[in-house]
């Protein structure tokens, strides 16, 4: 009983200083296909000291996860506050405008406040989508090769007919950082903001690094020694459901990729490489725009937040990619900063909460003092104030096998459970439950278990919260892949 008074204690004192604040700007940095390989996420390797310093400045998430461990529907998820499972959208070739007409976006909504709403480099995965609800746009580039022979290599293959056109998965030009996508997105970013200081913003920065290719200028790549990197276990967990993993055929159609078989430790070390030196790339470009920030004295009003749109393997499991259930593949690095409006004014501090990507829209609409839509997310805003705050005892995430097969998992921060289910019946085929207490790998299935039946009870009993096994079909309304796609 004290406990929940002290929570309403709380969440009456947070309302009423909320409801007092100047409508605050906001800006988002989007990452694409970042894990937490950071600094403040406790990496021994990565340098981010950009990164690092915000996350000194505001609360760090250290159970957040994306709702779907894929580009087009983890990235709709957040700027509609609605699950992939409510939108019905789980592929990366159907357009959000394209089924959704009606649904309210969260740049639609802050446009309609009277916010300047700017997409920058990467935001939603088709570049035009939702195109109405920027006041401005600067379309995300196609990735870039910036070395002569790299150069000539990619028109060499496009004289060719080869599909899919990609070049190198790796490059390190000896160049300054605009001469890569991302350094021009924090360029473009720096601009608008001298430009729009003096109004209210909701800005995206859309960071594509660290996604394949890893290309970035060498002053990154010469910041790590490439012989410190240990090679991953190639093991995959003992009694694994046999869709759980994809393969990895995204790194596999860039040039110069053995199409079969396992990569050598060399060629692994290098992509590993890669992966650090494009996040100590993309950590710059974070520091170029805060500093930007600061010199516009903008700082003191902006809400930034620094977030992925879910998680990487660089060579677990034997795999470079995304596309499952896996815990290195949903849980995702979070950042939430505001130099102003705290209840409880602390800087630096960690929360464990179960949090969810699908919680920023209605983060930012309470943030902001707005009337949003309904959402399938909630506000984060009390454990902003109080980070150590009891919150959820779970988060969900989806990933389908086809149009038949549904993978629903949910973890408690400490173990992960997936149910595969037939996508109209809800019938569940098999089962996995893996231990994450101490690490983001596991290499048992623990489902059936004896020694923790009572693990997977409850764990069963969370998962029929969000996807009870009477309820209707899933829906689906992916498009189907148009030829050339």
């Amino acid at each position: 009983m004290k406990k929940i008074i002290g929570l309403l204690l709380i969440l009456c004192a947070y309302t009423s200083v909320s409801a007092q604040k100047e409508k605050p700007n906001v800006l988002i940095f989007y990452v694409d296909d970042l894990r937490a390989e950071l600094g403040c996420y406790g990496s021994t390797t990565a340098i981010t000291p950009n990164i690092d310093k915000l996350a000194s400045e505001g609360v760090l998430f250290n159970k957040a996860y994306t709702q779907q461990a894929i580009c087009a529907p983890s990235r709709m998820s957040t700027l509609t506050g609605l699950r992939p499972e409510t939108l019905g959208i789980y592929s990366i070739f159907t357009p959000l405008r394209k089924v959704h007409k009606d649904v309210v976006t969260m740049p639609q909504l802050f446009k309609e406040n009277g916010y300047q709403t700017i997409s920058i480099g990467k935001v939603y995965h088709h570049t035009m989508d939702d195109k109405t609800s920027w006041t401005t746009h600067f379309p995300k580039e196609k990735n870039s090769y910036v070395k002569p022979e790299n150069i000539a290599l990619m028109e060499r293959l496009k004289a060719e007919g080869v599909k899919p056109l990609k070049g190198p998965a790796f490059e390190d030009a000896d160049v300054e950082d605009e001469a890569y996508k991302d350094g021009r997105v924090a360029k473009n970013a720096i601009e608008t903001l001298n430009k729009i200081k003096d109004e209210k913003f909701l800005m995206f920065v859309g960071l594509s690094k660290p996604h394949l290719p890893f290309n970035a200028p060498k002053q990154y790549w010469d910041l790590y020694d490439k012989s410190d990197f240990e090679i991953p276990s190639k093991e995959k967990p003992a009694g694994m459901y046999r869709l759980a993993l994809s393969n990895w055929g995204e790194l596999k159609s860039y040039y110069g990729i053995p199409k079969n078989g396992e990569l050598d430790d060399d060629l692994t070390r290098t992509l590993i490489h890669g992966y650090h030196a494009s996040v100590s790339f993309i950590d710059a470009q974070v520091g170029k725009v805060m500093q930007t920030l600061e010199d516009l004295d903008l700082r003191k009003n902006t809400v930034v937040i620094f977030m992925s749109d879910h998680g990487y393997k660089i060579g677990e499991y034997g795999a470079w990619c995304k596309h499952s259930n896996l815990e290195i593949d949903v849980r995702v690095p979070l950042i939430i900063s505001r130099e102003t409006g705290y209840k409880n004014r602390k800087f630096g501090v960690t929360s464990n909460a179960l949090v969810e990507n699908v919680d920023i829209f209605s983060t930012l609409v309470e943030l902001c003092n707005l009337k949003g839509p309904v959402s399938d997310g909630k506000s984060l805003l009390p454990i902003i104030d109080f980070p150590s705050l009891e919150w959820d005892q779970f988060a969900t995430s989806v990933y389908p096998r086809g149009t038949k097969i549904m993978g629903c998992t949910v973890t408690d921060g400490n173990w992960r459970y997936t149910e595969w289910r037939n996508s109209k019946t809800h019938e569940v085929f098999t089962s996995e439950l893996y231990e994450h207490k101490n690490s983001l790998l596991s290499f048992k299935n623990l489902s059936g278990v004896p020694e923790y039946a009572s693990v997977e009870k409850r764990m069963k009993t969370f998962i029929e919260t969000q996807f009870p096994r009477n309820s209707a079909p899933f829906l689906q309304n992916d498009i189907p892949r148009e030829k050339g796609q």
